[in-house]
């Protein structure tokens, strides 16, 4: 199932402050989205322009700031690396079929598969973790507009790991207690680095 309502938006917004791991926001459950009005969409807007250019697949309102249960992703987009005249580099985004998630819920999950995820707020941070393989998920759009979408492979995990940013859950934490804190070590000492 793919949403185009880029017909609207184009590629176009404002590059939005990502939060990074520990940072309190990242910690707390989002509170429910209430008003589906043209803030919301400014957001969104925003927060897509954020994703595409950072680069990701999805983006939870509370990695900007925003502790309300939405995201957006788009596992289908091109990301292409086009040399220019002058010899620069730059990336070319195109085939956009972004789609927005409020106040999701997960009605049936099933299977198990174990792939290797990252996250914007954990910059450098790649590791295996396990997920429901097949996931049935309630959700109302920005327009609010209610849908249901079954999902598997790559857009199941996106589906589960962007959901866990609106409980409070960053990706590793899904992991070991050691295999944790190993990468929250790593992480936090590369981050004092910068």
């Amino acid at each position: 199932m793919k949403n185009n309502f880029l017909e609207n938006y184009k590629l176009e917004g404002e590059k939005l402050n990502i939060s990074t791991y520990p940072a309190p926001i990242l910690k707390q459950i989002a509170k429910p989205v209430i008003e589906f009005n043209d803030e919301l969409h400014a957001i969104v807007k925003n927060m897509l322009f954020t994703m595409y250019h950072a680069p990701g697949i999805g983006l939870a309102a509370p990695q900007v700031g925003v502790s309300l249960r939405f995201f957006v992703l788009d596992i289908w987009y091109d990301r292409e690396k086009v040399t220019l005249a002058d010899g620069s580099t730059e990336f070319r985004l195109s085939e956009f079929s972004p789609m927005v998630f409020c106040n999701p819920v997960f009605k049936n999950k099933s299977g198990e598969v174990l792939q290797e995820e990252g996250c914007l707020s954990v910059p450098g941070i790649y590791e295996d973790v396990k997920r429901f393989e097949f996931v049935t998920v309630e959700y109302d759009d920005m327009f609010g507009v209610h849908h249901e979408i079954e999902a598997d492979e790559l857009l199941s995990v996106c589906l589960q790991h962007e959901n866990d940013h609106l409980d409070g859950i960053v990706f590793i934490e899904r992991l070991s207690f050691l295999k944790k804190n190993l990468l929250e070590k790593k992480f936090l000492k590369q981050q004092k680095k910068k």
